[in-house]
């Protein structure tokens, strides 16, 4: 074949992309004929979150683009034929009522459709918590507009967003489902894969390992049906979320402790090395941003919202027995922290716990927040990972700790993960994991443990009786023993009598 033969080759190949209506119209396509994304994303063979994101405005491309706009075609033809034949068989009204004629009883006025009891009416119009412009109703005590089309991309003091920005819908008349409601899709996965291999136990293993991050984007989006609020895909993010290099870092400090006692005392010891049961799984309960982060400036801190914050933090005077809770950090001055981080700070310096002073907080990015946007989430990996562990069901525990786990790490600037894009997210669970472990060591040390090392997310090196202090096990709750090491030398009483005789001569 010549070069002009491969040129009309692929100009023969090439064609103009399907239409597709608008992202607005897409969604309100899918719910005419009460179709879930689940269901449509089946029949694309695509995950729902990323029928999601084309709902929010992103466009597929190429032949699963054609099936959307084929889907989409097809719902809306079934959708007026509906409306047809509704029109067709509707009996006929006359166009006025003579209110005055005898006997004819006045129409009564429709009922407003009742508000469910977390929505309510506010007196004044308040600044919506997603979009920034005013609202006249509030859900679960947040501000915002109740219909999606009143509710803009970017509020009045918001930096606009980017293009592929998408923003939190409310979906305030859902009906909320149970945890229990919830499909077993760890369960099936697994009796899939183990049958799909033949029973081969690491075949299944590797096959479930590969697909763990869209594997829990799907139960993700199970798990959030008939809450108040769609999983926020990719919001607009403030610089100092965004990595400056390729390779690089952004500007949070998260506060990962790595920190050992800088002296013991006199003596031998047998040191216990604790390991913490699923630290990023029981971290994915902490106080997330619902909305679009929003900048702000002063020092108060409300605990109804959740973000970044720039604070100085306080002098740390317990550096002998406890780790600092900003981590290891060498640099003085203002630090860009997480909510986890600035919320321990403010715990250790009220009246209950006094070790230090306030932190001094310059300016936040935060939205209105929750701590149970991912309960569900967390709650159906617990009990797959329990049961598993019951059961001695390998398979499904090493699935379940990749799906948390990588879920976590490629939430962020990933390749890994198209569908979610939330450093902030990404920060504030991994930070939640070190403040957890954080209380853990400070636990040990209020019931008489000498707490000698602090590492990460899951490290704990103690001194003395821990089983009074941690139940032992490997549930979320417990911790399991990782090492036993002695250090130190035994004091031989007879050589310290010497050494006092000594000095009295």
């Amino acid at each position: 074949m010549t070069d002009f033969d491969s040129i009309d080759a692929l100009l023969a190949s090439a064609r103009q992309e399907v239409p597709l209506p608008p992202a607005e119209e897409r969604r309100t396509l899918r719910e005419g004929l009460s179709l879930s994304r689940t269901q449509v994303a089946g029949a694309l063979g695509v995950s729902p979150s990323t029928v999601g994101g084309w709902e929010a405005g992103r466009d597929p491309s190429g032949e699963v683009r054609e099936k959307y706009a084929y889907f989409l075609q097809g719902a809306r033809a079934k959708l007026d034929s509906r409306s047809e034949e509704s029109s067709a068989t509707a009996p006929d009204v006359p166009d006025e009522v003579d209110s005055g004629t005898e006997g004819a009883d006045p129409q009564p006025e429709p009922e407003p459709e009742p508000e469910p009891d977390d929505v309510g009416t506010l007196a004044s119009p308040r600044p919506c918590v997603l979009c920034g412009n005013p609202a006249r109703h509030q859900v679960a005590g947040f501000p915002q507009h109740l219909d999606p089309a009143d509710c803009t991309s970017a509020g009045p003091s918001a930096p606009a967003p980017a293009p592929e920005s998408v923003k939190v819908v409310p979906v305030g008349r859902r009906v909320q489902t149970a945890a229990s409601d919830t499909p077993d899709l760890i369960g099936q996965a697994v009796a899939h894969a183990l049958e799909k291999h033949g029973g081969d136990v690491d075949a299944a293993t590797a096959a479930l390992l590969k697909r763990a991050i869209p594997d829990a984007m799907i139960l993700l989006d199970e798990t959030r049906k008939g809450a108040r609020y769609d999983i926020i895909g990719h919001p607009w993010i403030p610089d100092i979320l965004r990595k400056k290099t390729s390779k690089g870092a952004d500007e949070i400090w998260e506060a990962r402790p790595k920190w050992t006692r800088p002296e013991l005392p006199p003596g031998r010891h047998e040191i216990t090395a604790l390991d913490v049961n699923g630290a990023y799984l029981s971290a994915l309960k902490t106080h997330l941003p619902i909305g679009q982060l929003e900048h702000s400036t002063g020092s108060e801190h409300d605990r109804r919202r959740a973000g970044v914050h720039l604070i100085t933090p306080p002098v740390w005077d317990h550096e002998d027995v406890l780790p600092n809770p900003v981590g290891n950090r060498d640099e003085p001055g203002p630090l860009w922290v997480t909510e986890p981080t600035l919320r321990l700070l403010l715990r250790l310096a009220g009246p209950k716990y006094g070790l230090c002073e306030a932190p001094e907080i310059h300016e936040s990015y935060t939205s209105g927040a929750t701590e149970n946007l991912l309960e569900k989430f967390r709650i159906a990996l617990k009990d797959a990972r329990d049961t598993a562990i019951a059961e001695g069901d390998d398979v499904t525990l090493e699935y379940v700790k990749a799906m948390y786990s990588k879920f976590v790490s490629t939430m962020g600037e990933s390749n890994y993960n198209r569908e979610l894009y939330r450093p902030d997210w990404m920060h504030l669970i991994r930070s939640q994991a070190f403040a957890n472990l954080w209380m853990k060591a400070f636990k040990a040390h209020d019931e008489g443990l000498t707490v000698v090392r602090a590492m990460g997310t899951d490290e704990l090196h103690v001194i003395g009786d821990w089983h009074s202090v941690f139940p032992e096990g490997r549930g979320v709750t417990e911790v399991k023993v990782k090492d036993v090491y002695t250090v130190g030398r035994d004091i031989d009483p007879a050589a310290a009598g010497d050494s006092d005789e000594t000095g009295e001569e």
